[in-house]
């Protein structure tokens, strides 16, 4: 029997590539915005930590306006990906390292910005990560999360939880807005500004970016299909199987407390 962590592995490791060429991960009205956020800061932030990088956009995208960042992500095969880009690009203040998000190897309030994005619902303990996040965040730095948002209506949550385990084993769960802010309440965040938008993901692609195997793209296509009129037009289900989630963003400040 294979772990959570072996599933990460699994899935990820060799399909890092992908995750880079990947419009829905490359680009989006979310990595604008984190720019705008990031970019804005003053004093500019000294030392950022990319919480589950993945391929490493928003690490790429903080670069610039960081002293350094730190891209770290339980994916070797993500983490060899970002360390060529980044070279690529010529983003000399970034370092990789593996770890989950659980356990993090750094001292206390060690990072000025923490930002993660696309990650969190990975996470197996969020409220671990969570109180990681503010021992490793300095009094007065930055907390960006940027997930796939659980939508609030009980039955539409259930289908897109369901397609989201079947197309990745590794996925834990999607979040609501609730959620979000009672998490970052509960580890002394002030919450300065939430915002989210329609991101479409085109079946195909989303299925082929994690080598979903045929039986189970067959099985998410069959939900698809036969959810409730309320489910499919929450989802703007498309006749190709093509569905819109909610990205959310949300924006606090560590208290000095």
């Amino acid at each position: 029997m294979s772990t959570h962590r072996d599933a990460v592995h699994a899935q990820f490791d060799a399909r890092a590539a992908a995750y880079l060429s990947s419009n829905v991960h490359s680009t989006g009205p979310d990595l604008r915005r984190a720019c705008e956020l990031v970019s804005g800061l003053s004093p500019r932030p000294t030392r950022a930590l990319d919480l589950g990088c993945g391929a490493g956009h928003l690490s790429f995208a903080m670069s610039p306006q960081v002293g350094s960042v730190v891209a770290l992500d339980p994916s070797t095969g993500m983490l060899d990906q970002v360390k060529a880009e980044a070279a690529r690009r010529g983003l000399d203040n970034i370092e990789t390292l593996s770890s989950g998000a659980e356990t993090l190897p750094f001292g206390d309030a060690s990072f000025d910005l923490v930002a993660t994005r696309y990650s969190a619902h990975h996470w197996t303990d969020l409220d671990a990560a969570m109180a990681e996040i503010r021992r490793v965040l300095a009094p007065g730095g930055h907390l960006l999360v940027i997930d796939l948002e659980a939508p609030a209506d009980a039955l539409t949550d259930t289908h897109l939880q369901a397609i989201e385990l079947l197309r990745d084993r590794s996925h834990v769960r999607d979040r609501s807005d609730a959620e979000w802010r009672a998490l970052l309440r509960g580890i002394g965040i002030e919450l300065l500004g939430m915002e989210r938008w329609s991101t479409r993901l085109e079946f195909a692609s989303w299925i082929a970016r994690m080598h979903t195997p045929v039986t189970k793209a067959e099985v998410i296509r069959t939900m698809l299909d036969e959810a409730p009129i309320e489910v499919r037009d929450a989802l703007r289900v498309e006749a190709d199987g093509s569905f819109q989630a909610f990205t959310g963003l949300w924006w606090g400040l560590r208290s000095c407390a």
